[in-house]
């Protein structure tokens, strides 16, 4: 498993979107503009998130976890976008309901098993509403990443 990308340039804080597709777009540019994902990535990641929602409801601050398939994708990172104010986005597995969603991780894998090495991770977090509402609150990008790196350790170095 290749080494994961991640660094400030991917931690976008008190970002304003005014849908999800805007937060995706701005997400999906960021990470193409620094090469780590192909032009496809961004169309991709929107079309996927209409027909799969990835909005959780968890305790306090709601998630979403948008991804798309790993030939997209040029190195493996995920991106974090800690927004302004919370977007609405469909709920995992119920496209009849929303949730408004403050903190949003947007993976970009270039294997199928490491996603699912890091949704695992991730859920951990999102069980946790005290890192969630710290990561809701945070100013500094160095924080946030410290954070992550901290309670995704493993995935984030590549081994199991």
């Amino acid at each position: 498993m290749g080494e994961m990308y991640i660094n400030e340039s991917i931690i976008l804080l008190n970002m304003e979107a005014s849908n999800k597709e805007d937060v995706l777009s701005k997400m999906g540019q960021n990470l193409q503009s620094l090469g780590l994902v192909k032009e496809s990535f961004t169309k991709a990641i929107i079309a996927r998130e209409a027909e799969f929602a990835t909005g959780l409801p968890t305790k306090g601050v709601s998630v979403a976890i948008p991804h798309t398939d790993v030939e997209h994708v040029i190195q493996k990172t995920i991106s974090v976008a800690v927004l302004k104010d919370p977007v609405d986005f469909c709920v995992m597995g119920d496209d009849e309901e929303t949730t408004p969603v403050k903190l949003v991780f947007m993976l970009a894998m270039d294997k199928p098993h490491d996603q699912l090495a890091l949704l695992q991770r991730l859920m951990q977090i999102f069980q946790d509403e005290e890192t969630l509402a710290t990561l809701a609150a945070e100013t500094s990008e160095t924080a946030v990443l410290q954070l992550l790196e901290n309670k995704l350790d493993f995935a984030l170095k590549g081994g199991e």
